[in-house]
């Protein structure tokens, strides 16, 4: 009975019916409609039909729209501020979802903080030569750095500033999921190691990063400064490549 008068009052105020009279023995008294209980209907769950879901957060949409995220969160950072005092923008990260290789670099220099992409410089050309060298295109890699602020007049990212930036890293990689990875000199290298090692003793062996094969090898910047160290830089990545199961492309001399 009480859900059809429920039904009842409803359907009196669809219509527009502002009052009900109630009776008494001695007279009548109106009302007020917005005073008698009417409940509201319940709430849709899920989706509205026809809406896609939501990709899962561990899919590869969920993790580029976390790294996105991620990217967004970011922007504001001013944990180091004279980093925070002197950039242009942020420089996130660049490439592919699951890459068979991330390439960690050191920080943005003058073009990426310009531009807020990792590696488009000459260093950033020499990269892409490397990536070409080893059967891949660049947008089938990964690319970030330990930094994502330009240290003013590119000088050496300080501690602190790594370890400011670190878990945002962290995430970045995780979210990312590479099967190998390439520390591009000694700051990457260090940071990603923890360990006080120079690049000279750390390159050309394999180690792990979170149960991440890691290759230690020259930064591009490094090896356009002494041309010496490019072939030892094509052997770190030859060994990578073994250690990935893939051929070795043949290089022109």
């Amino acid at each position: 009975m009480t859900n059809q008068i429920r039904q009842h009052l409803a359907a009196l105020k669809a219509a527009g019916i502002e009052f009900i009279p109630r009776p008494t023995r001695s007279t009548a008294v109106e009302v007020p409609f917005e005073h008698v209980a009417v409940p509201e209907p319940a709430a849709a769950s899920g989706p509205a039909p026809g809406a896609p879901a939501p990709p899962s957060a561990d899919s590869p949409d969920g993790r580029r729209l976390a790294l996105q995220l991620l990217a967004k969160e970011i922007e504001p950072c001013s944990k180091c501020p004279e980093l925070f005092s002197t950039r242009t923008q942020t420089v996130f990260g660049v490439g592919k979802i699951e890459p068979e290789i991330c390439f960690v670099g050191e920080a943005p220099g003058g073009d990426e903080d310009r531009q807020g992409e990792p590696f488009v410089g000459a260093a950033g050309q020499l990269l892409n030569k490397i990536i070409a060298a080893c059967g891949f295109q660049r947008d089938e890699v990964y690319i970030c750095n330990i930094l994502k602020c330009r240290p003013p007049s590119n000088r050496t990212p300080a501690p602190d500033e790594c370890e400011n930036c670190r878990g945002y890293l962290e995430r970045q990689i995780d979210l990312v999921k590479p099967k190998a990875m390439v520390a591009l000199g000694g700051v990457a290298a260090k940071n990603l190691l923890q360990t006080s090692t120079g690049i000279m003793k750390l390159r050309g062996k394999m180690y792990q990063y979170k149960g991440i094969p890691l290759m230690c090898t020259f930064h591009p910047a490094a090896l356009l400064r002494n041309e010496n160290w490019k072939r030892d830089c094509w052997e770190d990545m030859k060994t990578l490549l073994k250690e990935l199961g893939r051929p070795i492309p043949e290089t022109r001399k």
